[in-house]
């Protein structure tokens, strides 16, 4: 592809499709010969409009020339509405003649995978870990992208997320009050939440504390059974693979957390506790320990600064959390994406493909970045005397770039990690710390593009997955005993289990020849 630095681009727009897809066409300016010219290298690419007319009012052309300059890439920009954008992802896969080059998928479902029985994707294997084309792409984690594997083809660039987001973090002035190192294990863990919920950690003579903040939503347990070696959600085991509640690490989770209620280190009443108050059991004193993404354990502790909630040590000093990150040596692992991209086969040569890879790749860019997340420097943005970049107060105008972050898969990292930053503080500079830190305890799931290529699993996995979860409540709750618990198991083995059990590890043993 020729390295071109002229994008056509027009304020007003096109509606194609029945009227659903918004095409960003040529500037009035733009000569019609000087565009057919170049309608032979130019890339085809669809997003989700959010905003409605992005790309769009003072200042967008000059955010698209750069953009072009940058990654000296053509790009026509089709955008559909956020309500219908699945359907018509779904439309097109059923006419491939009208598919763009590239396009944005949110999930990895039934439609994407019949799409790549069809033929209708790349795959990205042949590609992307050519570190001399692809500097960027080639650094993708390899993790995340066996999650977007079908048949052993790669489908898709993922849209990264944090990997290491989950973990663990606790109150670190109670535990200084009353002697404790930082846990380890989960025995560790436990005996700081047993002496945060019975040795007056807040020391204000009332039994009114307990040790892990908890909520109706059980999100906790999932990354508490990693410690113990369950895996997540699946696992790999002598050579085939198993929903976790099939391992015996399972049921030593599932007791350790019987034991919590058990002894009252958790609410009585969690079940009942809403979710958008869950925060709150530790801001409030409640509670000295939050599991759940690591964002929200330094939350808490921005509350205690912001509202200068004292130390139980020195009061002349806040309180703080502590951001552990994994026990044990595990901790679960998001996803690792959040949607993906996938090139279809308009991009009819290798030479298209490869053009549409450069593009992602220069995307990638820290300086395409900034520009997607923050627009131009000394239009929407400054740099201040200590190099930090300061966005502009008007929100309104980042319609002119920030659909361009729809564009990027962040690899090998995302926004916090791009430069120039924006100032941070000390507490969110930790959590970043940690969350980096924890990827190389994050445990994967094994199975998660084998369960989007399921029948049963498709058809019956919410279900399966309620049967499991729900049973798991109860045995902590003590409202079943093992052969409860063991009954639920079998009911997922006859309600379709078995049949995805099989399903799963026919695609692993075709994958891994």
């Amino acid at each position: 592809m020729k390295n071109r630095t002229v994008f056509c681009f027009q304020m007003a727009t096109i509606a194609v499709c029945a009227g659903c897809v918004l095409a960003v066409s040529a500037l009035s300016g733009c000569s019609a010969k000087k565009q057919q010219s170049a309608d032979s290298d130019v890339l085809t690419f669809m997003l989700i409009d959010n905003e409605g007319n992005p790309l769009s009012g003072t200042n967008a052309n000059t955010v698209i020339n750069t953009m072009e300059q940058w990654t000296g890439s053509k790009i026509s920009f089709q955008f559909v509405p956020n309500d219908s954008y699945n359907d018509q992802v779904h439309a097109l896969l059923k006419t491939p003649a009208s598919l763009p080059m590239i396009m944005s998928v949110n999930k990895l479902d039934q439609d994407i995978i019949a799409a790549v029985q069809q033929d209708l994707f790349w795959d990205l294997n042949d590609f992307i870990w050519d570190s001399a084309k692809y500097p960027n792409l080639s650094k993708a984690n390899k993790n995340v992208c066996k999650s977007l594997e079908v048949r052993g083809k790669l489908i898709g660039l993922y849209k990264a997320r944090d990997i290491g987001r989950n973990g663990f973090g606790y109150r670190t002035d109670w535990a200084e009050k009353l002697g404790l190192p930082a846990p380890r294990t989960p025995e560790d863990v436990y005996n700081m939440m047993k002496a945060f919920a019975t040795q007056d950690p807040d020391g204000n003579g009332i039994d009114d504390t307990f040790g892990l903040a908890m909520c109706n939503y059980t999100g906790p347990f999932d990354i508490i059974q990693t410690w113990f070696g369950c895996g997540n959600g699946w696992i790999e085991e002598n050579g085939k693979l198993l929903p976790v509640h099939q391992t015996a690490a399972y049921k030593d989770a599932l007791d350790w957390m019987r034991r919590l209620y058990e002894e009252k280190l958790i609410p009585q009443d969690w079940r009942t506790r809403e979710s958008k108050y869950w925060q709150d059991q530790v801001k409030n004193g409640e509670a000295g320990m939050f599991v759940d993404v690591m964002d929200g354990s330094r939350r808490i502790w921005d509350n205690f600064v912001n509202g200068k909630i004292p130390s139980v040590v020195d009061p002349e000093k806040t309180a703080t959390m502590t951001l552990v990150g994994p026990i044990n040596g595990a901790t679960l692992a998001t996803a690792g994406y959040n949607g993906f991209i996938v090139i279809t086969k308009t991009a009819a040569t290798r030479e298209q493909v490869e053009a549409c890879l450069h593009y992602l790749d220069k995307m990638c860019d820290d300086e395409m970045i900034i520009l997607a997340a923050y627009g131009l420097k000394n239009v929407h943005y400054t740099i201040d005397t200590s190099g930090y970049l300061v966005p502009n107060a008007d929100k309104s105008s980042s319609k002119a770039y920030s659909a361009l972050n729809q564009t990027q898969c962040f690899i090998p990292h995302g926004l916090s990690a791009a430069k120039p930053s924006i100032k941070q503080t000390d507490r969110k500079l930790k959590e970043l710390e940690v969350i980096a830190s924890n990827e190389k305890y994050a445990v994967f799931n094994p199975a998660l593009s084998f369960l989007a290529n399921s029948p049963t699993y498709a058809k019956s996995g919410s279900r399966l997955d309620k049967l499991i979860s729900d049973a798991r409540t109860q045995y902590i709750c003590g409202e079943i005993n093992e052969l409860g618990l063991q009954d639920a198991f079998d009911q997922w083995n006859k309600q379709g289990g078995t049949a995805v059990l099989s399903e799963v590890n026919e695609q692993y043993r075709a994958a891994k020849k």
